[in-house]
């Protein structure tokens, strides 16, 4: 089972490579993020969206914030500048939160609809919450293979090398 100090790390770690992704994808013009390179969700911007969408569905699911999951595939925000405010203050949002959980929470099942394939489960919050912070980890990798595709490079993405497990080793 995931600690909530570890749910905090993640989340921690989150904010951390979403704001030095973000700031790599700022060096480029809107026309760029937007343009289909072939990825699973065609465009930077689209993936980059797509993550926001599970973060919202997930917090909404976990704290009732939004009331209404967001639908799969719609565009949240409209333009990059946009999305990238939101990334902060979801970032900002699940740093806090996740320093509100304890191992009780964490451990109670949650049960939810998918809006992907509309099927209902059950499944610990622990575990739903890993997915939460996968998920993201996971299309942060797409966007960061279309960057280097385009020649940028934000650097290494790995996890004991975030800031602020350096000051504390």
């Amino acid at each position: 089972m995931m600690s909530a100090e570890f749910a905090q790390t993640l989340a921690r770690y989150n904010e951390w490579m979403n704001s030095r992704l973000f700031a790599v994808c700022a060096t480029l013009p809107e026309a760029d993020l937007l343009e289909d390179r072939g990825a699973f969700f065609k465009s930077i911007y689209a993936t980059l969206n797509h993550i926001a969408y599970a973060d919202l569905a997930f917090l909404a699911r976990f704290t009732g914030d939004p009331a209404v999951v967001p639908e799969l595939g719609a565009d949240l925000f409209g333009s990059f500048a946009a999305l990238r405010q939101e990334r902060e203050a979801i970032d900002r949002r699940l740093i806090d939160w996740t320093g509100s959980l304890d191992e009780a929470w964490l451990a109670t099942p949650q049960t939810y609809t998918s809006k992907v394939d509309g099927l209902t489960r059950t499944r610990p919050r622990w575990l739903l919450l890993a997915h939460v912070f996968n998920h993201q980890t996971h299309h942060r990798g797409q966007v960061t293979t279309l960057l280097a595709q385009r020649g940028l490079d934000m650097g290494s993405t790995d996890l004991p090398f975030m800031p602020s497990l350096q000051a504390s080793a």
